[in-house]
């Protein structure tokens, strides 16, 4: 079974952004600037994606299949 995933990268820093911010980006796997995480390709996560788009890239288009 192949599932989509995309690939988040951090780009701006989370100094001086609201709490709920910095644990999103936490949740996501990121932490610093340049820091990226394969995430699979589900609402869930694009939900915490939209909730920072201003801090983050999304490359979609790997997929992850045997």
């Amino acid at each position: 079974m192949s599932d989509k995933q995309i690939t988040v990268t951090q780009v701006r820093s989370g100094i001086g952004a609201k709490p709920k911010t910095r644990g999103t980006l936490r949740a996501l796997g990121l932490g610093r600037i340049g820091a990226s995480n394969q995430l699979p390709d589900r609402p869930e996560i694009r939900g915490m994606i939209a909730r920072v788009p201003h801090l983050v890239t999304v490359d979609e288009g790997t997929t992850n299949g045997d």
